[in-house]
């Protein structure tokens, strides 16, 4: 039963996501995507898996057990630490700090997590910013990938 309370959660956070970005305009149009597609995208994911969750077939519900709080716990803690870091440190460098305790959490040494989050840091803002046109913060690393 807790899945389904879950879903129906992701559901409502999900369409309260989608009613806060449709607004999202920049006063200057200078990316193709626009600021509003990412968020309006991670919206209608969330809804989408939330109600997966609800319709699905009945398994064993969802228990949060303490195994499970843990993990979840350095996952929240990291993606706020990382909104605090994001413009200091940029994007690349940030997404590395936050991949690790994540990747820790979920079973990974620290070597794997921070090769892992280097190589999520440095293949998502080439996919941004190179490939797609988004403007992405460089922070501490501006001198290697150009001030911004």
């Amino acid at each position: 039963m807790s899945d389904r309370i879950l879903g129906a959660v992701c559901v409502v956070v999900g369409a309260g996501m989608a009613w806060a970005a449709r607004g999202y305009v920049a006063p200057i149009s200078y990316e193709p995507v626009g600021p509003s597609s990412f968020p309006m995208l991670m919206a209608g994911l969330m809804a989408a898996t939330g109600a997966w969750l609800v319709v699905k077939p009945g398994q064993r519900g969802f228990a949060m057990a303490r195994t499970q709080l843990k993990p979840f716990a350095m996952s929240v803690l990291a993606v706020f630490i990382y909104a605090g870091l994001f413009e200091l440190l940029g994007f690349t460098v940030a997404t590395t700090v936050m991949a690790v305790p994540v990747g820790m959490a979920f079973g990974g040494g620290w070597k794997k997590s921070l090769l892992g989050g280097i190589g999520i840091g440095l293949a998502l803002y080439l996919l941004f910013d190179k490939l797609l046109d988004v403007v992405l913060p460089t922070g501490i690393l501006s001198f290697i990938f150009g001030g911004r």
